[in-house]
This record gives C-alpha cells, structure tokens and sequence, in this order.
C-alpha cells in the first residue's frame, strides 16, 4: 500500500469545504483514497460503479444524499442528476465537511456539469503516484527549493544510473502497473487500459462520430510529447479537419491522459512563443505507446535517446506539478520559450511572487549552453526569479557561476 501525500490535503480541505470533487483517470487510486477517507470517518461509499447501487440511485438521488453525515460518492459521473440533489441540500444548509466525490471526467465536459454547484465545489486531481510516494521517501523537493535553494547543494553524489532512470520512466505511477510481476502483464493492461478509455469513457462525455480515430491520435500525441503541439500536423495525419481535431485532443485532456501547458509569461513580449507544450500525464503509458522499454534506452540509438529525453522531461516536470498541487500558494504551471529557441520547461509562480524555472535533461554531463535557458528566464522575470534549477542524470549538485543549480533528478525521491 502505497502512503499518498495527497491524503492529508484531501482531509485539510475537507475541513473547509462543502463539496470537494476528487478528478483523476481511471486506475490512478482515487477508490483507494476514498476508502481511507471512509474508514476515519466511519461512513459507507455510495459506489456508482455497482450497477445495483446505481440503478438506485438514478430513481432517487435525494435520498441519498440527505443528512448531516458526510456524503461520499464514488465515479459520481454515473450518475450526474445527483449534483442537483445536492444543490438543493446546500439551499437548505452548508457546512464543511458534507460531500466528498470522485469521478474519472472532468466535471466541466459532463452533459450536468459541476456548473450547478459553482462557488461551493473545490477540485483536487488525484495524480497517478509520485516516486517519492513509490520510493516511501519523505522528500518533499519543491518545499526545499522554496525554503532553501542553498541547502540543495550536497557533497552526496548520486548512484541512479541511466538504467535505474528508464526502468522508472517505463514504469510509470499507476499502482497496478507497479505491482505487475512482469513486463508483458504491465503492457496488457496498459492495452486494456488505452482499449477502455477510449471505448467506453469518452463515450460517456461525448457522442463523437468517428471514435475509430482515437487511438491514432493518442499515438501521434504521444509523438509530440514535451513539444510544442501542432494540431495541424496531427490534423493532417488523421485526416481530419483541425477545429474536430482540438476537441478530440480536448476529449483526451477530459479523461486525464494528457494535458497542455500553457506559455507562461508576465507580458505580451515579441521574443516568446504563446503555443502550449503537450504531455502525457504518466510516463508508462507514454513508454507503452512509444514503444519504449529499459533495453531501448540504454542502447545506442540517437532516435530513442531523442525520445527518451521528451519522456524524461515530462517524467521530471509531473513530479514537480503534482508536487505544487499539494500546495495552497501555487498560482500556475507554464512553459517559457523564445523564438530564438531558448526554453525553459517548466516554469512555476507562487503567491507570493516568487518564480521557479525548472529545465530538465536526460545526459550526464552538462555544459554551459544548458543553463541558457534558465540564464535567460531570469533576466526577464528579475527580481522575482527566486531559483532555477536544472535536473540531469549525473552524480553533483552544484551552483554554477550564474547561480542556477544543477540537480540529480534522483533527488526527487532520495533525500
């Protein structure tokens, strides 16, 4: 059993919000999470993938959600109408602590949105596993590099070789996939799971004409993982017009398996790109649909190495933002890249200002055209930039003469 983080956040909120919504893909322990909240609470789960339970639910939705005992509802998009149920309990009273549900859409796409419930639902999504969390490490790296960036730079050296990267990277952080005994159980499911999603699920949301497409189209977005996305190549590739193409993609982003981000910047600026990057949101279901496996990645193939680095990037970026979602004073993700190709990957403001830059890659020896990127980011936020940090598969921690760090990514989950 794996401890999450999120946990103790789902219980903090819940101390202050009427309703909070738990949305996340399928398989990514959002049932497991509930199940805790159920037993320290002492109180069933309406679970509406039970068909019986459904059924009932559907002829009477009022009923079940009346009370003062708190209210949890698994996969509540099987049955949207209950939403309206429990606006009208909040018409008659609100307090903290009332409802608790999960569901595997976003709930703006349902056909009965959350629009219902606006100004009193709080959203948290529940992320497939940190490795910190797989790892059992207490590391929390964003909170260090907030409280300290100083204290990042150690003598330890780290012992994570490109083997140990990849095995992570193809592994990814759904739990069923990291209690599979072996590779060819982890691809069947990981098929199944593609199978499913794109059957059944987006179905659920969407009555799309030509859903035969769908898997293509998640093969070719995972072919621009970590990139700039260009819908009109995809478009051209599947054949199909760009606008029914967006909201396909945006179908995909609905169920959590992928998702855009932004371009970040403060001010309209000539020098920056305003296209969004592309990335699956788990690193095993990319490795599945790249074909990617450990004994790949460490051979000597410059097309893997290229597709390996975007993998490895969003493998290090995801740690960051589900580590900032944990967060009450984390504003906003976004991207930072000039037209004169100097990037940052991921770039992270807080409440109070403050401005992270995150650049991440797969070598083990950098050089000072690395740091370019970061070097730059800086001169354009100014005061504001508060650390930037460069993660790499090599043993140092080091300062470099500009004052960006540089950082084994392993230190994401070792302290």
């Amino acid at each position: 059993m794996f401890k999450r983080r999120l946990l103790d956040v789902i219980k903090a909120r819940f101390a202050e919000e009427p309703v909070i919504i738990l949305e996340g893909a399928r398989a990514v322990g959002k049932s497991t999470i509930l199940q805790a909240i159920s037993k320290d609470l002492a109180v069933p789960i309406i679970d509406l993938d039970d068909l019986a339970t459904r059924s009932a639910v559907s002829n009477d939705p009022s009923h079940f959600v009346e009370g003062d005992e708190p209210v949890l509802i698994d996969e509540y998009q099987k049955v949207p109408e209950i939403l309206d149920a429990i606006k009208a309990e909040l018409n008659k009273t609100t307090y903290p602590g009332r409802y608790l549900l999960t569901g595997s859409v976003r709930s703006e796409k349902l056909p009965r949105g959350t629009q219902t419930l606006t100004g009193r639902v709080h959203h948290l999504v529940v992320p497939p596993l940190m490795q910190c969390e797989i790892e059992g490490s207490k590391i929390d790296l964003l909170s260090a590099v907030l409280k300290n960036p100083e204290g990042l730079i150690i003598k330890k050296r780290s012992k994570t070789d490109r083997l140990n990267y990849a095995n992570r990277v193809t592994t990814g952080g759904f739990p069923i996939v990291l209690n599979s005994k072996s590779l060819g159980q982890r691809n069947r499911w990981l098929k199944d799971y593609i199978n499913k999603t794109l059957s059944q699920d987006v179905q659920e949301i969407s009555k799309i004409q030509q859903k035969e497409l769908l898997p293509r189209l998640l093969t070719l977005l995972a072919s621009q993982n970590a990139q700039i996305l260009n819908t009109a190549k995809i478009s051209r590739e599947i054949e199909l017009n760009a606008i029914t193409t967006d909201q396909y993609i945006k179908l995909l982003e609905s169920l959590f398996i992928a998702q855009r981000i932004p371009a970040w910047g403060r001010r309209l600026n000539a020098r920056s790109i305003q296209k969004p990057k592309i990335q699956l949101l788990d690193s095993g279901l990319l490795s599945h649909l790249a074909k990617l496996t450990p004994e790949k990645i460490t051979g000597k193939s410059a097309a893997v190495a290229t597709e390996f680095g975007h993998a490895f990037e969003s493998f290090v970026t995801n740690e960051f933002l589900r580590l900032a979602q944990l967060r009450d004073d984390f504003i906003a993700p976004g991207h930072w890249r000039t037209h004169d190709s100097d990037e940052v990957d991921l770039v992270l403001e807080f409440q109070s200002g403050a401005i992270v830059g995150i650049e991440v890659k797969a070598g083990k020896m950098l050089s000072d055209s690395d740091f370019r990127g970061l070097r730059k980011l800086k001169d354009y936020v100014g005061s504001d930039f508060h650390c930037g940090i460069l993660m790499y598969q090599g043993e140092f921690s080091y300062r470099n003469s500009d004052g960006l760090i540089a950082l084994p990514a392993d230190r994401l989950w070792l302290d």
